[in-house]
Order: structure tokens, then C-alpha cells, then sequence
């Protein structure tokens, strides 16, 4: 029986992971700074894992996030690979295009003025 040495790191492309393109996570985190000029936002976190990227803003550090923006590249064909998800798992904004799907958060920058 032969010794073989095995690596901590998988061999390369043999594990692909999806993550935001530069583009994408401007277009993310222009939104992210409007929103926490108006003191709705205060943390984020991005994941990259094998068949979804997600960044997931929240109120405060140690809470649940509130929103999740997710990248799906195999849903691309189909409803869209971009989706905004509420903090209880609702899908709230599904679509192809990315600025389009985060207009539903937009909306929480508009308020009344009394």
C-alpha cells in the first residue's frame, strides 16, 4: 500500500463555486450604502458556495439577516438567476436582470414626510 499525500485545497476546477461579479456587487453595494445612510442597514455578509452566491444584509451584527440577495447561475434560462428572499424564506423579487430584482428594497428608502 502506497502512501498518498492528500491536499487540504480540492484539486483546481474540480470545485466550482459562483460568486458576484465586480459589476454585480457595485450595483449591491450602492444600494447597501443608501440604506445604511438611512439607518436601516448595518452589517452584510457574502457567501460563495457551489450553486449559489448570497449576500445577506441585517440590522445588527449578531442578528438573522433581513434580506438575502442570491445568485443562482442554473435558474438563468428559467425565472432568473438574481432573487431578493425575506428574512422568513419568502421569495420577494425573482428576474433575470439584478437592478430590477433590487427595486423591491429601493422602495424602503421612500417614506412619507410629515
Amino acid at each position: 500500500m502506497t502512501f498518498q499525500p492528500t491536499s487540504p485545497f480540492p484539486p483546481h476546477g474540480s470545485a466550482q463555486q459562483v460568486a458576484f461579479h465586480r459589476t454585480e456587487l457595485s450595483v449591491i453595494l450602492s444600494l447597501y450604502g443608501r440604506m445604511v445612510a438611512a439607518g436601516e442597514w448595518r452589517d452584510y455578509g457574502i457567501s460563495s458556495l457551489r450553486d449559489v452566491a448570497i449576500f445577506s444584509v441585517s440590522r445588527r451584527t449578531a442578528e438573522n439577516p433581513l434580506y438575502r440577495i442570491e445568485k443562482r447561475p442554473k435558474l438563468r434560462a428559467r425565472q432568473g438567476q438574481y432573487a431578493v428572499i425575506g428574512m422568513d424564506g419568502q421569495v420577494l423579487k425573482r428576474g433575470h436582470d439584478l437592478r430590477t430584482v433590487l427595486r423591491v428594497l429601493e422602495r424602503k428608502l421612500i417614506r412619507a414626510v410629515d
